[in-house]
Order: C-alpha cells, then sequence, then structure tokens
C-alpha cells in the first residue's frame, strides 16, 4: 500500500505542470485573440472626444462672457454697465452656463450634454429671435446648428453600437 501512494505522489507533480501548460497555453490564446477583434466602442469614443472638444470650447465662451462681465474686454463705451438690460441678462446667462455645461461635458454625463443642449439652443434662439441682444448673426447659428448635427449624430452612432 505505501508503495501505491508513493507512486501516486510521484506522478501528481508531473500532471500538475501538464495541467498548468495547457492552461497557460489557453491563456495566452486568448490574450493574443483579444487583440486581433475589432473595437466595439469606437463612435462612443468619438463621441466622448467630441464632448471633450465641446466641453474645451464651452470654457473659452463662458470665460468670455466673464471677461466681458468684468470688463477685461473691450473698451469704455462697451463695458459691461453701458450695455442694455437684455445684453447684460443674456451675457451673465451664458458666463454661468457654459461654464456649467463645460464641467459636464469634460465628465460625459447625461445632464452635461443637456446643459451643453441648453446653451446651444438658447443662443441660436437669442441669435435669431433677438437680433437686438447680440447682433442676429446667422454664422453663429449655422456654427450652433453644425455642433448639434454633429452631437446627435455621434449619438445615435454610439448608441446603434450597443443594442438593447
Amino acid at each position: 500500500m505505501s508503495d501505491t501512494s508513493a507512486r501516486d505522489g510521484a506522478r501528481e507533480p508531473r500532471d500538475l505542470s501538464r495541467e498548468n501548460n495547457r492552461d497557460n497555453a489557453m491563456s495566452v490564446a486568448a490574450i493574443s485573440s483579444e487583440r486581433i477583434e475589432p473595437d466595439d466602442n469606437a463612435w462612443t469614443r468619438r463621441l466622448v472626444l467630441f464632448l471633450r472638444v465641446m466641453a474645451v470650447l464651452s470654457i473659452l465662451k463662458g470665460l468670455y462672457h466673464w471677461a466681458q462681465v468684468t470688463g477685461f474686454v473691450g473698451g469704455e463705451e462697451e463695458a459691461f454697465e453701458n450695455q442694455s438690460m437684455a445684453w447684460q441678462t443674456a451675457t451673465i446667462y451664458f458666463a454661468v452656463i457654459e461654464l456649467v455645461a463645460a464641467v459636464g461635458l469634460w465628465l460625459a454625463t447625461p445632464w452635461g450634454a443637456v446643459v451643453w443642449l441648453t446653451t446651444v439652443v438658447s443662443m441660436a434662439v437669442i441669435e435669431l429671435m433677438f437680433p437686438g441682444i447680440y447682433g442676429g448673426s446667422l454664422t453663429v447659428v449655422a456654427l450652433e446648428a453644425l455642433m448639434l448635427g454633429a452631437y446627435l449624430a455621434l449619438a445615435w452612432m454610439a448608441a446603434r453600437e450597443r443594442p438593447p
């Protein structure tokens, strides 16, 4: 009886080493096959990159509006206190909401996109419906519409990547 237990003990390490070699071979095969697969989240990555670029633009726009409020840009006749009440209200609104949107966009949160969409639509409405405030520039409206269209297209493609 002691002979069989000694032989079983001698055989056991060899069997374990064979199993470990097979496990290592399977794990290496799994790692190498993962590298060959295409990226399934390409549109999601593009959407996040777009949101980050829009976040930087929102920061710049928000800081510009704060510069107008504080008097860092513009001359004496363009000073904040010399502007109409509608211009002052719109400028303060955009100074605050652009920076809030920038934080949400950088974090790629749903509320960030909603706040950013609010700023885009608000600017387009002010430019179209109230041209006396900022001058009614159709170029600004076209740029805002272009950014909105790009966001919607990227969000749609990212949503199609992950079916329900």
